[in-house]
């Protein structure tokens, strides 16, 4: 199919495993009349990329045999259906129309053996409950390594990712899971800009096996490294998909949710789910070593145990790895492990031991009975001041810190919870800390990344280091030594009151303190005003790109048990998503210190946003789309809808001067399961998700001009 002269097609290839079509109502079935117009509009609008005899050419791939059985097969007539329709047609024809596109679906039907029959619906919808069904005893493997020559190339070819590298990367390459080690997700390219980005098209799709994580890709010289379900790490050519390596790893145990992987030298750093970290050879995936994380208390009885979620972070000859432990006695814990050898050089405890600084602020509770502190964010690094900074969790049993104990020097302060901490990678001391939340009776978390930024203010440069919490308020901190500086309210939260202007203490609204049968409603929900995805700063703008949703919950008699202070929670609809719309992206003048724009969506924002030098803001929705927005004002320009709920950060990179987009979609993880994608899942009351199963499943979705 031919647009300006220019060749394009779009990669279609589909995970088994997203949808079975035993689920649905009938096989799909077509007219032998409708077969035969196909066979003339797919000559004239198809052939010139996928070939006369559907046998595909150069990226355009087969539409028959294996890659069609792999494809489409055990998936509902409706998903070809849309990317039938993605396909852009020779611009002379206008737009086909639905007759046509059902006829040329006939036709790809028909040269698949598939005999003819009633006709087929020309309306999409028509088309959701029919199935394409899977042949007896097939078994396809969506992620089988595929190598050309060329492609061994350019594996031989990948350089050696250098420390310097690292501090700085190049601009075509995603070399951290958020860009830099400043965290700040801003893209560098500029070919996408704002008179273009209209052009995006799809560069191609690579099929994922379903399951829950929230992989979020990095990138080196051309090659795509991802962490996905489960527990397996795939080396993608990032021109077109193709699987380079696969390194299968085999957990003791089920597969966890993990958000990435990090680079440095000839090694790919991966954290698994039994508590391992692996570093494998970049250009091959065959393992280097395998290091066992030491537990710091038998987690048999324990619910949820440890986990790994968020990638290393590499400083120097050290891989750092944060580790959560939500319910785990002890709590939560920093490991450094050696680069080289893959032994453990240090430890950094999140909770505090009695009798260490801030050891009595946990209202004279034994260490045993002490938990939380997760670590389930990547951290950041400043090269100059050599501090990596790392955002800690609250604690789950918030029953004993209710009420303080009347004991002096005790406080039920529960550091280091909900604090920032600044620790010197080399030696694991902490530097400074920074509680932006005392006893957090509603889990609301501020253990998200910490963006380091220089900033104006108060007349003079400051170099800062700013995190959101769930709450959406935005505070910036001194890098070097911790002390407040600001803090901007995106105003969807109603749990703090006030906070103080010098230092940043909050008072929270005592209403919404558990007791004794007491009933209220709390915004946002549990899962956050924003959770896992990672907001994004540019340099060029001076703004914060927030992806929010509005969400409150009810804390009473009724509900789940996520806390230990007797109240339960349910779901409660926000004040302000009266009118349908539940997502927003709220862009925060930081130079100004206060909100600027917002725009707001029916749909949830379920992936980081991602600022560009070309002027645009990427996000994706549970509409389900991705949409680039205008960085100064917040203008949707561009929105793709997509086949499955976008379910990563949004990547930028470029190889050989194409510049590209790219998102995971289709894999579930608790963001995801939070939104409500699937009737009576999620923890607020609203809209926002996709009603029944997921249709396209798990994919790498790539977009270029």
């Amino acid at each position: 199919m031919d647009i300006g002269g220019r060749s394009t097609a779009l990669v279609m290839t589909v995970s088994l495993a997203g949808w079975a079509s035993a689920g649905l109502a009938a096989d799909v079935s077509f007219s032998e009349e409708q077969a035969q117009k196909g066979r003339a509009a797919y000559n004239r609008h198809c052939s010139e990329c996928h070939g006369v005899r559907l046998e595909g050419e150069h990226l355009a791939p087969p539409l028959v045999g294996g890659r069609f059985d792999m494809t489409w097969r055990d998936k509902s007539a409706g998903v070809l259906a849309f990317h039938l329709r993605r396909m852009p047609p020779d611009p002379r024809a206008g737009t086909l129309g639905d007759e046509v596109y059902a006829h040329i679906l006939a036709y790809i039907l028909k040269s698949n053996d598939f005999a003819a029959g009633a006709a087929l619906p020309t309306a999409v919808a028509d088309l959701d409950d029919l199935a394409i069904p899977r042949l007896e005893g097939a078994d396809y493997d969506p992620d089988a390594p595929e190598v050309a020559a060329e492609q061994s190339d350019r594996l031989a070819k990948m350089s050696a990712v250098t420390e310097a590298m690292l501090r700085d990367p190049a601009p075509e390459d995603w070399l951290h899971t958020q860009a830099s080690y400043n965290a700040q997700t801003f893209s560098r390219l500029g070919k996408i800009d704002k008179q273009n980005v209209g052009n995006l098209a799809i560069a191609w799709r690579q099929p994922l096996r379903a399951g829950v994580s929230m992989p979020m890709p990095i990138v080196h010289d051309g090659i795509m490294f991802l962490h996905s379900f489960p527990d397996t790490v795939l080396a993608l050519d990032a021109t077109n998909g193709d699987i380079l390596w696969r390194h299968q790893y085999e957990p003791s145990g089920t597969s966890s949710q993990k958000m990435g992987l990090a680079l440095s030298g000839d090694k790919v750093l991966v954290p698994t789910s039994d508590l391992h970290v692996l570093a494998l050879h970049a250009r091959t995936g065959a393992l280097i070593w395998d290091h066992t994380i030491r537990r710091e208390a038998d987690t048999a009885a324990v619910r949820g145990g440890y986990n790994l979620r968020s990638a290393p972070l590499v400083v120097g000859n050290k891989v750092i790895q944060g580790v959560a432990a939500s319910f785990v006695p002890k709590g939560g814990f920093l490991v450094a492990i050696d680069l080289e050898s893959g032994e453990e050089v240090w430890r950094f405890h999140t909770i505090a031991r009695p009798g260490s600084p801030g050891g009595e602020s946990w209202n004279d509770v034994p260490l045993e009975g002490r938990s939380g502190g997760s670590i389930w964010h990547t951290g950041s690094y400043d090269p100059e001041l050599n501090l990596v900074f790392y955002g800690t969790a609250p604690t789950y049993d918030t029953g004993p810190l209710v009420t303080a104990v009347d004991k002096p020097g005790t406080s039920s302060e529960a550091l280091y919870t909900n604090s920032t901490v600044a620790i010197n990678p080399d030696t694991g001391e902490l530097v400074w800390h920074y509680q932006h939340m005392a006893n957090d009776q509603w889990d609301l978390d501020w253990v998200f990344e910490r963006q380091i930024i220089d900033l104006p203010w108060k007349g003079e440069t400051r170099r800062v280091v700013l995190n959101v919490g769930k709450v959406a308020i935005a505070e910036a901190l001194d890098a070097k030594t911790g002390r407040y500086l600001f803090s901007v309210d995106a105003g969807i939260q109603n749990v703090i009151a006030d906070i103080d202007p010098e230092t940043g203490e909050k008072t929270f609204d005592m209403a919404l303190w558990p007791g004794p049968g007491k009933e209220f409603d709390v915004c946002p929900s549990a899962f956050g005003a924003r959770s896992w995805p990672p907001t994004s700063y540019s340099p060029a703008t001076q703004m914060l790109y927030l992806p929010l949703t509005e969400s409150c919950m009810h804390m009473g008699k009724e509900g789940g048990r996520l806390l230990t202070s007797g109240l339960g929670i349910s779901g409660a609809t926000h004040p302000e998503s009266a009118d349908g719309k539940i997502g927003r992206l709220q862009a925060i003048d930081l130079a100004g210190g206060k909100a600027a724009w917002v725009v707001e969506l029916e749909g949830a924002i379920s992936t980081g946003a991602l600022a560009t030098a070309g002027g645009i803001v990427f996000a994706g929705d549970t509409a389900p789309s991705l949409k680039a927005f205008d960085d100064a004002s917040g203008e949707i320009l561009w929105n793709a809808p997509l086949d499955d709920n976008p379910s990563s950060s949004v990547i930028s990179y470029s190889v050989d001067g194409m510049q590209y987009v790219a998102i995971v979609v289709g894999v579930d993880n608790f963001h995801i399961g939070a939104l409500g994608r699937t009737p009576g899942r999620g923890l607020f009351a609203g809209g926002g998700g996709n009603d029944g199963p997921p249709k396209g499943g798990a994919a790498v979705w790539v977009f270029s001009l």
